[in-house]
């Protein structure tokens, strides 16, 4: 232990007393000014030095606004500590301050950790934008950091707590019984938080799988929205109608859902209309390019107009335009039904659904005298039996079967 501090002090009557080293409570006052003092002018230093930095370079900046404050916290609790150790004071007193200032000391260290990683990670973040056109990777690489940061965070707190744990005597001593249990503590707790470790595990599997990032448009439970967090245990999705559902990670895990922007974000839509039988498609066609040519939603890359069915009265007409992104795709199909109504209201009503019915005074079949028949053994027109074609044919269903062999010169059952 270093000797007491003595400094002759000069009062007015011409003595000199040793009062620092009479008063060891003035004398640590004074060691913790001077402490003070000199963290103080280090970090003005240290802030010096990276603001002139900061001028040049973006990552100092960053760095000032991270590390300032841990910092100096963390500097300040090193002074004092220092400082006490200097002191002369009652052994009890300072062993009590310095057990003190160690815990202080290793929570500002365990911040300042923290803090620096955070810092690393935001360089590697600057480097990605996911505000440019093609940021699929940028967005992969933003989600996995971000799920590396939370656990960066989480077990430096977690070593910082074990480590303030291990100072106290108490503690220390119960550490082999801890160790011992440590088996069936694991067990018990794997158990009670089930759940909880399932989801970890799955948000870690979703960071690093590329299943889905943030960003991300997806499709779940019904509901169009896009990836706005993803953490250790749920993933908000930001809803189009600006609501947030919130997710387990598990359910990305387990569930099926839509990922519509898993490689690219350009997309294919449909609009769908059922008009009459006196529609053309080919006017209606040359309608539909006309218009598509006069919008910027449109990506230049898919626009076809088809007739995808024809029966039941009706035709119906299937459009298919492409854009660059999901709300871009929504507003595209909007204006292609919009247009396409007007056209059909205004130019060819003729092609408005209708419902026909037909009326006629001649009796119905089933009002004459119906004649006896005798029913035939094969129905007419049957496709796998009634000759030798059809049974070759259900063959290929129910077995081999011996059938005729089939020549252009063998005659065929009529019905």
């Amino acid at each position: 232990m270093p000797e007491p501090l003595s400094v002759p002090i000069f009062l007015a009557d011409g003595d000199f007393l040793p009062m620092l080293g009479a008063m060891p409570w003035l004398q640590a006052l004074v060691y913790v000014l001077i402490a003070v003092v000199l963290a103080v002018v280090i970090t003005a230093v240290t802030a010096f030095i990276v603001r002139r930095i900061a001028r040049k370079k973006a990552w100092a900046g960053v760095l000032i606004k991270r590390a300032r404050m841990p910092f100096r916290i963390f500097l300040l609790v090193l002074a004092l500590w220092a400082a006490l150790q200097a002191t002369a004071l009652d052994p009890g007193w300072r062993e009590g301050l310095s057990h003190t200032f160690l815990v202080l000391a290793i929570a500002s260290g365990t911040w300042l950790v923290c803090a620096l990683a955070i810092f690393l990670e935001d360089l590697g973040l600057a480097r990605y934008r996911i505000d440019v056109a093609d940021n699929r990777h940028a967005r992969r690489l933003r989600t996995q950091v971000l799920i590396i940061r939370r656990i960066t965070v989480v077990a430096a707190v977690l070593l910082g707590v074990g480590a303030i744990l291990l100072t106290f005597p108490g503690v220390s001593a119960a550490g082999a019984s801890i160790l011992a249990s440590a088996g069936l503590i694991s067990i018990i707790a794997g158990l009670a938080a089930q759940s909880t470790l399932a989801n970890v595990f799955a948000g870690v599997q979703l960071a690093f799988s590329d299943a889905i990032r943030v960003d991300d448009v997806v499709i779940v439970e019904t509901e169009w929205g896009r990836i706005e967090e993803i953490t250790l245990t749920y993933v908000v999705v930001h809803l189009w109608d600006d609501r947030r559902m919130v997710l387990p990670s598990t359910y990305f895990t387990t569930t099926p859902f839509q990922n519509w922007t898993r490689k690219n974000s350009e997309l294919m839509g449909s609009v769908e209309f059922d008009l009459d039988w006196r529609v053309q498609p080919d006017a209606m066609r040359d309608e539909l390019h006309r218009v598509i040519e006069k919008t910027e939603l449109w990506d230049h890359r898919v626009a076809i107009l088809q007739v995808t069915d024809a029966v039941a009265g009706y035709v119906r007409i299937r459009i298919l335009v492409t854009a660059v992104d999901a709300p871009t795709l929504f507003d595209l199909r909007c204006y292609v039904r919009e247009s396409m109504v007007s056209w059909v209201q205004q130019v060819s009503p003729q092609t408005v659904p209708h419902a026909r019915v037909e009326l006629s005074e001649t009796p119905l079949e089933t009002d004459a005298p119906r004649k006896k028949t005798t029913p035939s053994s094969t129905p007419p027109d049957a496709l796998f039996s009634g000759d030798a074609r059809s049974a070759l044919r259900g063959s290929q269903f129910t077995g081999p079967v011996e059938v005729q062999k089939v020549t252009p010169d063998t005659p065929v059952d009529e019905p």
